[in-house]
């Protein structure tokens, strides 16, 4: 057996001669001729052996040109599949067509005995061939990959998968695999949301329903990952099935569209992985520290901005926890409104989600004394940069007065931490949502010799994947309007992570904070967008520039093609968690800044634009407007 596999190892490179294989089927043709004489006679040899022996090379002649017209010959035998059985049947069909078109010109005219050849054993001899060389291909295909699996299982591992779609492009996915005998894959069964084939068998492999497809299930059939095997499938629809199928722990790979296949047949070397991490650039975050317990049971927790993206997803992981009280603040109502419902559904208790603006000193004021929160992730905030330069009395009013009010009632009524969460664009800001942002990051510092029992806490990190208004969303719409993907400048990088690895380093960071420090994420490499962009219209299926396009719209106001994470002077120290390290804050003159601030936030609505930017630059000098209306104040 061993010298089998050896020399079949040798083979595997390298496959049989047309010629070869041609020969092969002429030797079947004339075998079964043979033996369509022996049925025909009753398995008794009294026939006309001479004629038979002069019949044998006109019989082996016309399959020749039979499997040549079909080019039957061509196929590799250890990968037959269903074209190649339809080319031998219609091969041996034009070989018996020959024969009794030959017999009947024969016997019309008295030409020769040779061609003449008896009707019944035409048939019986079409029969035998559809029998013998189907048979055949097969025999040896399966001989090549029992041989070869069986060896190759004694060292290597194979990989458990489905195939998500039972239509003909699961069925296609499946031969390919099942035709490579040297792949490492074994495929289970289909997953298809059609209910009517839930239940059915393809191969004798089942066809089972996405909702089977749970954690148990998985276990128990030690399954590690799923092909996706579905034909023009919507790019939402594949974030859809993907998101589902990562939160199981399972890996995904895609198989491409038809026209993409070599020659119109799929190879398992085209079906490809398709990972988030393809977006993100780095390896995923997960965090597991049992200090979190400690650090949130039992504990009254306040969000502000809690039906945000961040915000949301912060109630989401502190669900976990058993807090004694959740309290939501949002001024928007409907987004509120579905949290509290999802929580509902779950079952999550003592939670109170409140409508309130943070704006509203004298309403904070009232909640921090009925409720006596001990907790605050301070996450409301405006953050669209276009809007926010048009706007900066809004961004001022949100980013910095509601700060500021979150901040001085957290000492007045002695919250244990407040944690604000920042963003990279505060980092050298070239835009007012950034500034502003720096200003709420400026008010921390300013309580650095503050002797009140609060710690005061600033977590800073770039763009979150999927948050409200932000690439990703956007990308998704307008590939679904067929584009063209929008970038503003083929050069312009951001850091991202997704919002839950946001919202866990989050809780890290404030379980761990001790008070007047930033903690700064690790966001892996910076990507391109335009990378991005690409890797979003791969990820949908489609073809980049023929089937979407992308086009680039120009810098927006205030935006810079490189954002930092840190500010001159913030210099970073580990922490345990290789993921997040720890920066002080930045001295600042406190009496000067708070004045300044002070006269910020007592500016009208009716105040000029460029008076309210000019303020903002007096309290943050390394705010440098870029391409924006406000350029004449550097």
């Amino acid at each position: 057996m061993d010298k089998i596999y050896s020399l079949l190892q040798k083979l595997s490179n390298r496959y049989a001669s047309k010629w070869l294989v041609l020969l092969f089927d002429s030797c079947i043709i004339a075998f079964t001729f043979f033996v369509a004489y022996l049925i025909r006679y009753n398995f008794v040899l009294d026939f006309d052996f001479s004629m038979f022996l002069k019949q044998i090379p006109f019989v082996v002649l016309a399959g020749i040109i039979s499997f040549i017209l079909v080019n039957s010959h061509k196929g590799v035998v250890r990968f037959t599949g269903f074209k190649d059985v339809v080319n031998i049947i219609i091969g041996i069909n034009i070989l018996a067509t020959i024969l009794i078109v030959t017999t009947y010109i024969s016997r019309k005219y008295n030409y020769n005995n040779v061609f003449d050849i008896a009707g019944s054993i035409i048939y019986i001899h079409l029969l035998l061939n559809m029998f013998f060389l189907i048979g055949a291909k097969f025999s040896i295909k399966a001989i090549y990959r029992t041989l070869i699996t069986e060896n190759e299982s004694e060292n290597d591992n194979k990989s458990i998968v489905l195939i998500y779609g039972a239509g003909d492009s699961g069925i296609i996915t499946y031969n390919a695999i099942s035709n490579d005998a040297k792949n490492d894959i074994d495929v289970f069964g289909f997953v298809d949301d059609n209910e009517r084939k839930s239940g059915k068998k393809i191969n004798l492999l089942n066809v089972y329903h996405p909702s089977n497809i749970t954690k148990e299930f998985i276990d128990k059939h030690h399954i590690d990952s799923v092909i996706i095997s579905i034909q023009n499938i919507e790019a939402t629809r594949l974030l859809q099935i993907t998101s589902k199928l990562f939160a199981l722990n399972l890996k995904v790979k895609i198989v491409p569209a038809v026209k993409t296949w070599i020659d119109g047949d799929l190879s398992i070397g085209q079906i490809k992985d398709i990972n988030i991490e393809d977006l993100l650039g780095r390896e995923p975050i997960n965090i597991n520290n049992p200090i979190l317990i400690d650090e949130y049971s039992n504990r009254v927790i306040l969000i502000t901005g809690a039906a945000g993206s961040i915000g949301s997803e912060l109630v989401r992981k502190l669900c976990v926890f058993n807090f004694s009280k959740l309290i939501l603040i949002d001024s928007a109502e409907s987004p509120l409104y579905d949290l509290q419902q999802e929580l509902s559904r779950k079952g999550i208790q003592n939670v109170v989600p409140i409508i309130a603006d943070i704006r509203n000193n004298v309403r904070l004021d009232s909640i921090f004394n009925c409720h006596k929160p001990e907790i605050i992730f301070h996450a409301a905030a405006y953050k669209h940069v276009p809007l926010m330069e048009q706007n900066p009395y809004e961004a001022v009013s949100v980013n910095v007065r509601g700060t500021k009010n979150v901040l001085y009632l957290s000492k007045k009524h002695s919250v244990d931490k407040f944690i604000l969460i920042s963003t990279d664009k505060a980092v050298n800001p070239t835009n007012v949502m950034g500034a502003t942002k720096r200003i709420a990051e400026m008010l921390i510092c300013c309580q650095q010799n503050s002797t009140a029992k609060t710690k005061f806490i600033i977590t800073r990190f770039g763009n979150v994947l999927g948050s409200n208004g932000s690439v990703i969303p956007l990308f998704k719409k307008q590939i679904e309007a067929g584009g063209p993907l929008t970038v503003t400048h083929k050069d312009i990088i951001r850091y991202f992570m997704t919002i839950p690895e946001a919202s866990l380093l989050v809780l890290e960071a404030a379980a761990m904070g001790l008070g007047h420090e930033i903690f700064v994420f690790d966001m892996g490499k910076p990507i391109k967008i335009h990378d991005l962009a690409m890797n979003m219209i791969t990820l949908s299926g489609l073809k980049f520039p023929s089937e979407i396009d992308i086009k680039f719209i120009g810098l927006r106001p205030g935006e810079k093609i490189f954002e930092e994470l840190l500010i001159e002077g913030e210099h970073t120290k580990p922490t345990y968690n290789d993921k997040i390290m720890i920066a002080k804050c930045k001295p600042v003159s406190v009496e000067v800044t708070k004045t300044l601030i002070e006269e910020l936030c007592l500016l009208s609505s009716t105040s000029q634009n460029i008076e309210i930017v000019s303020k903002i630059k007096d309290i943050v000098a390394e705010y440098s407007p870029n391409n924006s209306t406000y350029d004449v104040l550097n």
